[in-house]
């Protein structure tokens, strides 16, 4: 009761999420995390078929070393004939791959066991076989839940809703990155999610969601587009009324076989080298959550995951780049000088590209970040120039940051130049009176005219000074 009611809430919050869009929140878990969460699970799912593959009884973890551990205390109650029958089923479908994918190599390994338990009794030998399934399909049935059963599972419909969102997510991206004509709508997701749930909460369904297992084999079996599940739905019910008598021999070796088969593909070892040859830091990401999920399991691995994707993301926030400029010969043109050698950087002029919006998450570090580089340069220093090409937005926070950069520079008898504000950050400024307090005079389209002016000692460059078009919002 408890668990179908929970299905019917957790259903019913991802709907209302995907109705209102917000799917978009799946785009704050990065890629190395996905990466290495899924690649971790199709580990453990692997792992978690070695009871029979190999014919033992250990109890099920979601933690590598746990499973590890126990297999190895048992490997003298391994069953031979099953793990010969399970490996048999593994190479059989490899070596079937080989010779054409489009061949079902799933479906001929499951004929084949069928035939070889059946004919060779092999059952009688100790190999486990799915036996008796039970016809029929589930009845409809409106769910009973009361007030206090909604206070009481709202917390689990709320983890339920999130954990299986992420994982669905995570294997949905995983297959749509090897076909590259795939796309994913995480909204419609939401949706489909929440209406499974829903639908299933009416026929006695535990909460469901995307399967990572079937998810492989659906793939692997070279589906292409949603009608694959609709198809294999009506093959599931059709099975379920009329064939289950075929499926009494099917050896459970056989389908842990293929299972294992199936999520080998989900391991991607090719971009966790790409990442350690071209990026150490997402690399690291990626191996930690790959690590993490092995060790806690893949509930605490996908909450580990969504933890440490908003992390990075805060950190890399908090600390944007961003570059002093110089002036490259014979242009006006001004570029990092870290990057360009021959560009020229004259001693009284100090110009800094910040390379991000200006906000609360970043304003101490700009702020610190900025006067830090005009120390260095004090003595010199008659003129700071802040590009503000990249910053594209601005809040009250990060008004204020500039503010105090303003009075620092104006204590210092350093005039104070802003270059190239695009519309939104005129607007915030014009809006928190700041202008006034830099001056409107000081603004300019390009670094080049906040240099030429500095040069030709005017007060005023008509060609390049924003007075004239400061508060129109139609000339961004």
């Amino acid at each position: 009761h408890l668990a179908i009611a929970t299905a019917l809430m957790a259903g019913i919050i991802q709907l209302i999420l995907g109705f209102f869009k917000l799917g978009f929140l799946i785009n704050f878990l990065a890629h190395p995390v996905i990466s290495g969460f899924t690649s971790a699970a199709a580990f453990i799912i692997g792992l978690s078929q070695l009871n029979n593959l190999l014919g033992l009884s250990l109890e099920r973890s979601n933690q590598i070393h746990v499973v590890l551990s126990r297999l190895v205390n048992n490997l003298q109650n391994i069953h031979l004939p099953t793990m010969l029958l399970g490996i048999g089923g593994i190479v059989f479908m490899l070596l079937i791959r080989k010779i054409s994918k489009a061949i079902p190599s799933a479906l001929l390994a499951a004929i084949a066991g069928i035939i070889l338990v059946k004919y060779g009794e092999l059952d009688q030998m100790g190999v486990a076989i799915l036996g008796t399934v039970p016809k029929g399909l589930p009845g409809f049935a409106v769910p009973e839940i009361s007030f206090s059963d909604v206070q009481q599972l709202l917390p689990l419909a709320l983890t339920i809703c999130v954990i299986s969102f992420i994982e669905s997510l995570a294997i949905a991206t995983s297959i749509a990155a090897k076909h590259k004509d795939h796309k994913i709508d995480p909204n419609q997701e939401l949706i489909a999610l929440g209406m499974t749930k829903l639908g299933g909460a009416f026929f006695q369904a535990f909460p469901t969601t995307g399967s990572f297992t079937r998810s492989a084999i659906n793939n692997e079996a070279g589906a292409k587009t949603g009608l694959a599940s609709f198809f294999a739905a009506l093959v599931i019910a059709v099975t379920l009324l009329f064939l289950t008598p075929l499926f009494f021999y099917l050896p459970k070796a056989i389908l842990a076989s293929i299972i294992m088969v199936s999520v080998i593909g989900l391991i991607n070892v090719k971009e966790a080298k790409q990442l350690f040859r071209t990026d150490r830091r997402d690399f690291y990401i990626l191996l930690l959550t790959f690590l993490a999920t092995l060790i806690l399991g893949i509930q605490l691995g996908v909450l580990l995951g969504l933890l440490l994707s908003i992390t990075i993301m805060v950190y890399r926030n908090a600390k944007p780049h961003y570059a002093v400029l110089g002036r490259l010969p014979d242009t006006d043109h001004y570029r990092n000088i870290d990057r360009f050698s021959e560009a020229i950087q004259k001693e009284e002029i100090l110009v800094v590209r910040f390379d991000a919006q200006l906000y609360f998450g970043n304003a101490a570090f700009f702020e610190k970040e900025m006067v830090k580089l005009i120390q260095r340069s004090s003595d010199t220093l008659k003129l700071f120039i802040l590009d503000g090409s990249n910053i594209h937005d601005m809040d009250s926070t990060g008004i204020h940051a500039l503010e105090e950069l303003t009075d620092f520079l104006k204590a210092r008898q350093i005039q104070f130049n802003f270059a190239n504000p695009i519309g939104p950050v005129r607007d915030a400024l014009s809006r928190h009176d700041l202008i006034e307090h830099i001056g409107i005079e000081n603004c300019y389209f390009s670094v080049s005219d906040a240099v030429r002016a500095y040069n030709s000692r005017a007060e005023q460059n008509p060609s390049g000074a924003l007075h004239k078009q400061w508060n129109s919002k139609r000339k961004k």
